[in-house]
């Protein structure tokens, strides 16, 4: 298991994680410093702690928001693959129908060349 040192605040934090994913707990660390930075630029020396739980509230409100549209996204998606896939068996609908009357008006048309040519038209199988 790897070990990295993040700094929140000013103060380090030894933490361990798995190999690999060193820079990326350096990041989400550096975010959160971000946070507790921001908090503490506007509300002044109240208290590691409350500064702490201040800045967690503020990330799972920015999540639970990230969610409501991913959530909403998701349905938007379902919706316009639903409504495809009733456009597209209308196209196939429509397709089979323009393809009947394709052969139909073929067999009108051989039926009636042969009867200016003077000859019986071709039996149908």
């Amino acid at each position: 298991m790897a070990q990295v040192t993040v700094t929140i605040d000013g103060k380090a934090y030894r933490m361990a994680c798995e190999e690999g994913q060193e820079d990326h707990l350096t990041d989400l660390a550096e975010r959160f410093d971000r946070y507790v930075g921001h908090l503490k630029s506007q509300f002044g020396e109240i208290g590691d702690l409350r500064i702490t739980v201040m800045a967690g509230i503020m990330i799972m409100d920015e999540l639970s928001e990230t969610s409501r549209r991913i959530a909403a996204l998701e349905t938007e998606v379902a919706s316009l693959k639903t409504n495809s896939d009733g456009v597209l068996e209308n196209q196939r609908q429509n397709e089979q129908v323009v393809v009947s009357a394709l052969g139909e008006l073929a067999m009108r048309l051989e039926g009636l060349t042969a009867k200016l040519n003077g000859r019986a038209p071709a039996a149908v199988n």
